[in-house]
C-alpha cells in the first residue's frame, strides 16, 4: 500500500487510517474512499512513470492504485488473472454517423488479441481483483458479497485463486450461466466457498450478509460497503479510456473521452472513473475538463433517473422491478448520492430504457454487425439518439459506451435475440 495516505468519507470527509478494514463511515454511514499521496507519487515517479503500458492487465497503473505491483511488498498480495486492459473499439453505427461523433465500445466481455481479458467475462473482475488483493494485504480471510450475478461470479473466482473463504448470497433471478458457475465452484471447494440463494433481489441478499454472515466473521464487500476497493478497481476503466493510445502515444498524451455512457446499477464505476480523472489532473496529466457521465438505468428500476429529474440530492428508494438487464436492477444504494453529484457536475444525465428497446438493440446489432452486447451494455446504445436530441452528445465528440459483460452470461434469457447462436 505504498502510496495510500488514508481513507476518507465521500460525503462528510471524516478520515481513517489507510490500512483499516472498515465498511461505511462511522460519522454518517456513507461510503469511504482510498486517498492516495499523489504529491509523493509525482515526486518519486514523475507525472506518469507509474504507468506501464507493456502490462496487459489493470495493474499497469502501478502507483496510482492502492497496491503497486512495482513495489515488492505490495506485489506479493496481488491476485491477478489478466483482468482489465480491454480495448475501446471504434463502433460504426448510423446514429453516430448522423451525429458526427466518434463512437467507441469499451468491451469488457470478450478477449481481444493484444489486450487483457476479464476471466469471468465481466467488468466486475476489476473490482473484485482489487478487493481480494487488498483483503490479502490486510490479512482478511473471509469475504461475503450480495449479488444478482456478475459480482458473485467474480468474487468466487478470485477468492478461490487467493485461497480466501467467501460467501456469495445470490438472487434467484440471477442468470443461469452465472449461477451455475458459482454453484460449481462452491461444489469444488466445499468449506472454502459458500453459495446461498436468497429469495428476492440484491437488497435481500445484502440483508442476509449483514444479519447472518458478518456476525460469523465475514467482511462484507457489497457495493460501496468496503473501503473503496471495488471503486479503485473500476476506476481503471476510465484510466484506460484516457491513457495514451494511437496518435497520442508518441507524446504520452492523456485524454479522457467527451462522454461516457455507463449502465448503472450501484454506480461504483462512475465514482471510480471520476476519481481517476481527478487524480490525473492532480498529477498534471489532464486539465479540469471532464467527460459528461450518462447513467443508463432500466425503466423497471430507475432511482437515479427519478432523483435526477426531480433535482433531488439523493435517491428515494423504490421497490425493484424486473428486467433482463439484471445488473441494473438496483433499487437503492448508499453510494447513489455520489453518482448523482458526478452526473450533475459533469453536465451529464440519467436516462432510462425499457426491455423492449434493449432486446431490439441486442437483435439488430447481432444481425447487422455480429457484435454481442450484454443487456446492460445494449441499454447504452439504445439511448444514443435520445442523448443527441438532448444535446448531451454532438458532432466531434468522442463517446464511449461500456459493454459490461459477455451476452453468454445471460442465456437462455436473451437467446432469442441471437439468430444462429453466439
Amino acid at each position: 500500500m505504498r502510496y495510500v495516505s488514508h481513507l476518507a468519507c465521500t460525503v462528510c470527509g471524516a478520515t481513517y487510517p489507510g490500512d483499516r478494514a472498515m465498511n461505511l463511515c462511522e460519522a454518517d454511514g456513507r461510503p469511504v474512499r482510498v486517498v492516495l499521496d499523489l504529491d509523493r507519487l509525482k515526486a518519486e515517479r514523475g507525472p506518469d512513470r507509474f504507468w506501464d503500458p507493456g502490462r496487459k492487465d489493470l495493474w499497469r497503473f502501478g502507483g496510482l492504485l492502492p497496491l503497486d505491483v512495482t513495489d515488492p511488498d505490495d506485489a506479493r498480495h496481488v491476485v491477478s488473472l489478466g483482468e482489465g486492459a480491454t480495448p475501446s473499439l471504434p463502433y460504426s453505427h448510423p446514429v453516430a454517423a448522423r451525429i458526427g461523433c466518434r463512437l467507441e465500445v469499451k468491451d469488457e466481455g470478450k478477449p481481444h488479441p493484444g489486450f487483457g481479458a476479464n476471466p469471468t467475462l465481466s467488468f466486475k473482475d476489476r473490482g473484485m481483483a482489487m478487493t481480494v488483493s487488498m483483503a490479502r494485504a490486510l490479512g482478511l480471510g473471509r469475504l461475503a458479497v450480495p449479488t444478482q450475478g456478475n459480482a458473485g461470479d467474480a468474487l468466487a473466482t478470485y477468492a478461490v485463486a487467493a485461497g480466501i473463504e467467501a460467501v456469495v448470497a445470490m438472487s434467484p433471478d440471477t442468470d443461469r450461466p452465472v449461477m451455475g458457475n458459482v454453484a460449481a465452484l462452491a461444489a469444488l471447494h466445499p468449506g472454502r466457498l459458500t453459495f446461498e440463494l436468497v429469495p428476492g433481489t440484491i437488497i435481500d441478499c445484502g440483508a442476509r450478509i449483514k444479519d447472518h454472515y458478518v456476525p460469523l466473521g465475514y467482511f462484507s464487500v457489497a457495493t460501496f460497503q468496503e473501503p473503496g476497493w471495488r471503486t479503485e478497481g473500476k476506476k481503471t476503466l476510465g484510466l484506460e479510456m484516457a491513457e495514451p493510445a494511437g496518435d497520442r502515444l508518441a507524446d504520452r498524451r492523456w485524454e479522457p473521452p467527451d462522454v461516457i455512457v455507463y449502465p448503472t446499477g450501484g454506480g461504483t464505476g462512475v465514482v471510480g472513473m471520476a476519481k481517476g480523472f481527478d487524480e490525473l489532473e492532480v498529477l498534471g496529466l489532464i486539465g479540469p475538463g471532464r467527460p459528461r457521465f450518462v447513467c443508463v438505468q432500466s425503466s423497471a428500476t430507475a432511482p437515479l433517473v427519478r432523483a435526477f429529474e426531480a433535482g433531488a440530492p439523493d435517491i428515494s428508494p423504490e421497490p425493484p422491478g424486473r428486467t433482463i438487464a439484471t445488473g441494473l436492477n438496483v433499487a437503492r444504494n448508499v453510494g447513489h448520492v455520489n453518482v448523482l453529484r458526478i452526473i450533475r457536475q459533469t453536465g451529464g444525465c440519467a436516462i432510462a430504457v425499457d426491455d423492449d428497446r434493449i432486446r431490439r438493440v441486442l437483435r439488430e446489432e447481432w444481425r447487422e454487425r455480429r457484435f454481442g452486447w450484454s443487456p446492460e451494455g445494449a441499454a447504452t446504445l439504445a439511448v444514443l439518439e435520445e442523448l443527441a436530441d438532448r444535446r448531451i452528445i454532438g458532432s466531434g465528440d468522442r463517446v464511449v459506451l461500456v459493454n459490461t459483460a459477455s451476452p453468454e452470461k445471460y442465456l437462455p434469457t436473451i437467446r432469442d435475440c441471437f439468430d444462429g447462436g453466439l
